[in-house]
């Protein structure tokens, strides 16, 4: 198994992982609900599961 010859400085590696970093997702507002999500997802208001702006899976009563 190969092994590096001299070691890497923190500062060689850090420039390295400079573009390893976390970005905040794109959330979309609903024109229906207003709820705030996740663009291309189903996302729940109140307990009924909305995609795209159209209800598809109403909340039922429970007993």
């Amino acid at each position: 198994m190969p092994n590096p010859k001299r070691k890497f400085s923190k500062s060689r590696r850090d420039k390295r992982r400079t573009h390893y970093k976390a970005e905040a997702p794109t959330l979309t507002t609903c024109k229906t609900t207003g709820a705030v999500h996740l663009p291309h997802r189903a996302y729940t208001v109140d307990g009924n599961v909305y995609y795209n702006g159209k209800l598809l899976i109403e909340k039922t009563a429970v007993a």
